[in-house]
């Protein structure tokens, strides 16, 4: 299995990181506390996306820039 090519650049890269490991420290916090269904589903896709932005940020990869064609400028190889 190939590695995917970084399409993050560093900084954003360890915002991802930071605001994945909020999110997921603050859903486990909550999903301690839930009352209903519905919330505790709520608190559960808030652990999802805080570890989603720590993989993507870990990796430096992102699949929808990739899918979407963008490059930041910073990475973008002189042509």
């Amino acid at each position: 299995m190939r590695r995917p090519i970084v399409n993050i650049t560093p900084t954003e890269r360890a915002g991802r990181v930071l605001v994945g490991a909020v999110g997921v420290i603050g859903g486990v916090a909550l999903l301690a506390s839930a009352t209903g269904a519905i919330v505790g589903i709520l608190e559960v896709l808030l652990v999802l996306a805080g570890l989603d932005m720590i993989v993507t940020g870990a990796l430096g990869h992102c699949p929808l820039y990739h899918k979407l064609g963008y490059t930041p400028r910073s990475l973008r190889r002189a042509t």
